[in-house]
């Protein structure tokens, strides 16, 4: 019998007590006690625009401001503050609602912004889509957690995930009980896929006894910013029709594409222009969020999940799970409404929309670039071009002698560096241990979000820590 109050530590869920999440770690804990001390931190350990100075685009927050106070829209001289369409773009959307933003929705979301996506899908891939199979969630990570509760069943079953990966991942199916089956990203063909990779892993699972229900993809990659290429993409629907896998598709990147090599294409669109049966055999969920892109909405909870050739009696089974939150919250489902019906030429408001997305995006491209230069301007440090996403994902040579100053700290190498360069210069990373990377190496993930004008002085920054670092822990040194 378990001793002490029945919420003490030691009588806590096992999987809750095991289950990690290193982007806001000891990392981001210790950055967080330095910022208290009055130390100024620069927190680049997630992915989240506005907390690092990106302004939010005009016309979504006018619209969403009159949405939450409609009574605005009674006051004659309206017009002079809000333009036109963005009057008349709150007006569809509080029809849509029993109520206003206060008022529950549907549990798979308003039906109306559920039209909206499925509109959306159908001008990216020129394929239509089914609103009744697309899910609206309190950001894409409620979606990812929902569809991997229902894929995993206990312990025996397994989801292949990306290793370096988003923790996400690995923390969710850590707390549902679930096994990860990793597969390694090729760090030297630029962080390629190969199913070569994802067949062994599967076999050395099926030799555990692990049955492997789902494999996860992130396009472009989190946190090493590749962009797969459309044969990478059908090499993947084919594994997965051929082993009896769901592709679950990361998509939450897709607007964030730093390179014209590699654009973005949709899982969705490369399985459905492969044609029957190929179109109709593949289990595909594909994710969605406001958070990133040149909206980066983090705070709003937005996003949405869509289901392809998913059993119409499954679905049922997830919307009654759903219902059991009553709904996704309702500023949310409006901001994915504006993120995938955005204003359009000829509209009042598409001038200045276009310019604020468009210098976002460019940029976030330039950024990029500094990033990726100025890491491999720094001794013992390689790092690929960030085709996409929003993060760098370095790696980093440490010495012997650094190896072995980690292990008398207590501290793994990486995790060891990543506190000295936080130490040093208020840069709050995140070690590439809490990704996952091959046996004796090192990485760091930070992003590629502060401002293009602090950029360089932060990389300088960086590239004198490093340096330092190196000279202080060098194997020359330590063998004089």
């Amino acid at each position: 019998m378990a001793s002490g109050k029945v919420m003490d530590p030691d009588n806590l869920n096992e999987n809750v007590k095991k289950t990690v999440y290193a982007v806001r770690g000891e990392l981001y804990l210790r950055a967080s006690e330095l910022q208290k001390e009055g130390k100024k931190i620069i927190f680049t350990n997630v992915g989240n625009p506005h907390a690092l100075g990106q302004k939010p685009l005009t016309f979504p927050r006018q619209v969403m401001a009159l949405c939450q106070a409609p009574f605005l829209m009674d006051d004659p001289h309206v017009g002079l503050l809000f333009p036109a369409d963005a009057i008349a773009k709150a007006k569809h959307y509080l029809a849509m609602t029993s109520g206003g933003v206060g008022a529950y929705s549907d549990s798979r979301g308003l039906p109306g912004v559920r039209q909206e996506v499925a509109n959306f899908i159908l001008q990216r891939d020129g394929y239509p889509s089914d609103p009744e199979n697309i899910f609206l969630t309190d950001g894409a990570s409620k979606g990812v957690a929902q569809v991997l509760n229902a894929l995993i069943r206990d312990e025996k079953d397994g989801v292949l995930v990306p290793i370096p990966q988003y923790p996400l991942y690995s923390a969710t199916i850590q707390l549902l009980g679930g096994t990860l089956v990793p597969y390694y990203l090729a760090e030297e063909d630029n962080w390629g896929l190969n199913t070569n990779d994802l067949r062994k892993s599967v076999t050395e699972a099926r030799r555990k006894g692990i049955c492997v229900r789902g494999l996860v993809f992130i396009n472009p990659g989190n946190p090493t910013g590749q962009c797969l290429t459309e044969k990478n993409l059908r090499e993947l629907i084919e594994f997965c029709i051929k082993e009896k896998i769901v592709l679950m598709a990361d998509e939450v990147y897709q607007q964030n594409v730093y390179q014209d090599e590699r654009p973005f294409i949709s899982a969705r669109k490369v399985l459905m222009g492969m044609g029957p049966p190929v179109s109709e055999a593949l289990e595909l969920v594909s994710f969605h969020t406001v958070s990133k892109g040149f909206l980066g909405e983090c705070g709003q909870r937005g996003g949405y999940f869509e289901m392809t050739n998913i059993h119409p009696k499954t679905v049922d089974e997830l919307y009654k799970v759903s219902s059991i939150a009553l709904s996704p919250n309702v500023t949310g489902q409006i901001m994915m409404g504006l993120m995938v019906s955005p204003p359009k030429p000829g509209d009042i408001s598409y001038p200045l929309y276009k310019a604020e997305s468009e210098a976002i995006s460019l940029s976030l491209r330039k950024r990029a670039h500094i990033m990726t230069d100025g890491f491999n301007a720094c001794e013992n440090i390689v790092c690929n071009f960030t085709e996409g996403a929003m993060y760098s994902f370095p790696q980093v040579k440490l010495p012997q002698a650094a190896i072995a100053a980690a292990k008398k700290a207590g501290k793994a190498p990486d995790v060891f560096y990543c506190l000295r360069l936080l130490e040093a210069t208020g840069i709050s990373t995140v070690p590439g241990s809490g990704f996952g990377q091959k046996e004796g190496t090192f990485h760091v993930r930070t992003t590629i979000l502060p401002s293009e004008r602090d950029m360089p002085g932060i990389m300088e920054s960086f590239k004198k820590f490093n340096a330092d670092f190196m000279a202080q822990h060098s194997d020359t040194k330590s063998k004089l």
